[in-house]
């Protein structure tokens, strides 16, 4: 186990670390916590009551949130024709088509955080699955990410959308802006998250959904919530 610098030791002497704290409680406390140099990023962690082995139990999908995340997105577009014009006129930072798959292919290039495709493009982007899937970059139709309207996902994208899946653990991990936000600005984001994953909550989902709750800045120590008031 890694020694923790000293930062981390006062952060976590603030609180009872096992203590489980309403939203408001929590976040005031990763911002008193968030005490780096930079201006951190803040996660929430979800673990669900599901099986994420069963299609049935997948949860996924994309949310925008309030406030954005803090961090402006580069965004890749693979499109053609016109298409290609209406994404470079929304702001896409790279567009294109097979030029771009190849690039990826041979150049290891990966200057770029999320990944959109107009669905004619799927036949060249699906061939880039074993590359994108692992990292979490493959597009889809659930997360907003395959669409024929690139200026609306393009919006979305840079306004601060983010997605949340289910990795392998069934725990969600999702950025939900910085420290520099405050403690509101950052619990109505949270509400908003904790909001889509509840309603994306799969009908074969039994028992408790929200298994456990913890909220984080990049440096500082997590800070459990009451899944019980989620």
């Amino acid at each position: 186990m890694p020694k923790r610098g000293k930062k981390y030791q006062d952060a976590v002497k603030l609180y009872d670390k096992a203590q489980l704290f309403d939203v408001d409680e929590a976040f005031a406390l990763v911002v008193k916590t968030g005490s780096a140099k930079f201006d951190e990023t803040v996660e929430a962690h979800f673990r669900l009551g599901v099986d994420g082995r069963h299609a049935d139990q997948q949860v996924r999908g994309a949310i925008v949130l309030p406030h954005g995340t803090g961090k402006s997105k580069k965004v890749l577009v693979f499109a053609k024709g016109e298409k290609l014009h209406e994404a470079e006129a929304a702001g896409a930072d790279y567009a294109g088509g097979e030029e771009l798959a190849e690039k990826i292919k041979t150049e290891n290039w990966f200057d770029f955080d999320v990944v959109v495709a107009t669905p004619d493009m799927m036949g060249v982007v699906g061939k880039l699955g074993k590359i994108l899937g692992p990292k979490g970059l493959m597009p889809s139709p659930k997360s907003g990410t395959v669409t024929p309207n690139l200026t609306q996902a393009l919006s979305e994208i840079k306004a601060g959308k983010v997605e949340y899946r289910l990795d392998k653990t069934n725990i969600i991990h999702t950025p939900i802006g910085k420290v520099s936000f405050g403690p509101e600005k950052l619990a109505e984001n949270f509400n908003a998250l904790k909001d889509a994953i509840i309603k994306a909550k799969p009908a074969a989902a039994k028992g408790q959904y929200i298994k456990s709750c913890t909220v984080a800045a990049t440096m500082g120590p997590g800070v459990k919530l009451n899944p019980q008031k989620l």
